[in-house]
């Protein structure tokens, strides 16, 4: 089993920045993939952007050049600059493997003047 602590979100105007932190634990030796999605009302979750055990790292059209995903051993990144009204969503990171998938609880994220 692997858990998952998203923090970092909160208000901020747009064109500003925001760092989301995830702290995984438990079993994240078997963790494969690491990546954030984020739901925004009255929407379905979309991806955001991932990162592989590798390195490897993938962003959607929507935030690309403007997010960029690290990770550090047991903590996961999304560091979100030029925020847009249309970012405002919670943002939830996910872990997994082929055979596994795990998702923490949200943080919210608000741009708006």
């Amino acid at each position: 089993q692997v858990q998952l602590v998203e923090s970092g979100g909160g208000l901020v105007q747009p064109g500003g920045s925001l760092r989301l932190s995830c702290a995984a634990s438990g079993s994240i030796f078997s963790i494969t993939y690491m990546g954030w999605y984020r739901q925004a009302p009255g929407k379905q979750r979309e991806w955001v952007a991932l990162i592989t055990s590798g390195g490897t790292t993938n962003y959607a059209d929507s935030v690309k050049g403007r997010f960029t995903i690290s990770r550090d051993g047991a903590l996961l990144y999304l560091q979100m600059n030029s925020l847009e009204p249309e970012d405002t969503a919670a943002y939830y990171c996910n872990a997994g493997s082929i055979a596994t998938d795990y998702w923490g609880q949200g943080t919210q994220v608000t741009v708006s003047s």
